[in-house]
């Protein structure tokens, strides 16, 4: 337990591998909602110019 939050914050002594970590792991989360968004927009857009193509396809057939 923790009599205060300056003892809360300094972790017993480790408050840096900590305080790092729990960065290192907020950033590669972020990260990772930045990099799934991109990829969901790719493939939306890809699967929409493989339905004009194919609706184009049929078309002229």
């Amino acid at each position: 337990m923790w009599n205060s939050p300056s003892e809360f914050f300094a972790m017993g002594g480790y408050a840096l591998y900590v305080w790092c970590s729990f960065g290192a792991c907020a950033l590669v989360l972020f990260l990772e909602l930045i990099v799934i968004r991109r990829r969901n927009k790719t493939v939306i857009g890809r699967l929409k110019q493989q339905f004009i193509a194919e609706r184009f396809d049929k078309e002229s057939s």
